[in-house]
């Protein structure tokens, strides 16, 4: 994006829906929680070669968004947030967090541009991928709080082919701990991105070994997309992360033009 010259098709501009910023790409929701990112998590905006607009979800943290059984609190904070990035210009909304799909729908809802709360709304898109006789193995944080509203809300049909690892309470991915587990992080959050990588891999390899059936694989966690290359290389397989969630969201409000020849 560095160094480009005017677009010369560009030669007159007016108000839209009275936004207040242009050039906007994507607007993100974040959690109101410290902890770092890696480039690659959707919190490092370093690494996305289109233009990031965070905001933050005011008393919405891992907690409150994850753990907490009772999520109505979360909802209103979430909902200001999709609304101040829309109404700086952003032309698409999303969050950082997977389990975001909760709150799909009433974003969804109160926005009038597309929203794309969480990873998982490419599940029914590769499930029409690979076929019905094999699965799409979803990876997510902790499987014992992915709930049944969550896959709905994404489209997700509960009798389809996909089955569910937890990386932190199925396997073991202390690194990951350390940053998203209230009960176990420290109070400065911190990881080591060798261990991460390669408590990753193993996750994702044990896990396609005891379901050979798994042909593609879907990283529900924004903190597991900087692995998703060494995961893809590790098993073979097709992955999906919220890496090509963003990349598809800003091919839809930003269309690239076509150079060749004929």
């Amino acid at each position: 994006m560095y160094y480009q010259n005017r677009d010369r098709n560009i030669k007159y501009a007016k108000t839209r829906k009275n936004h207040t910023c242009y050039g906007m790409g994507l607007g993100i929701i974040i959690l109101d929680d410290a902890y770092p990112g890696f480039p690659g998590d959707v919190r490092n905006a370093s690494a996305f070669p289109y233009p990031i607009q965070y905001e933050i979800a005011t008393d919405v943290d891992n907690y409150a968004l994850v753990w907490e059984q009772d999520k109505t609190p979360c909802q209103a904070p979430i909902l200001r947030a999709a609304k101040k990035l829309e109404n700086m210009g952003c032309k698409a909304i999303a969050a950082e967090c997977g389990y975001f799909a909760y709150f799909q729908k009433d974003v969804a809802g109160s926005v009038d541009v597309p929203v794309f709360m969480s990873s998982l709304l490419q599940v029914p898109f590769i499930q029409h991928l690979i076929g019905p006789k094999k699965k799409v193995g979803i990876v997510c944080a902790q499987k014992r709080f992915l709930t049944d509203t969550h896959l709905t809300n994404v489209g997700i049909d509960l009798t389809s082919n996909f089955v569910i690892a937890g990386a932190q309470d199925e396997y073991e991915c202390p690194e990951f701990d350390n940053l998203w587990d209230p009960e176990k992080r420290p109070e400065i959050p911190e990881i080591y991105y060798d261990k991460a990588e390669k408590e990753m891999i193993t996750v994702c390899k044990k896990f396609c070994r005891a379901h050979p059936d798994i042909s593609a694989v879907m990283l529900e966690c924004t903190g597991m997309q900087p692995f998703a290359r060494a995961i893809q290389q590790a098993i073979d397989l097709p992955v999906f992360s919220w890496g090509t969630l963003l990349d598809y969201a800003y091919s839809v409000i930003s269309h690239r033009e076509y150079y060749g020849h004929v």
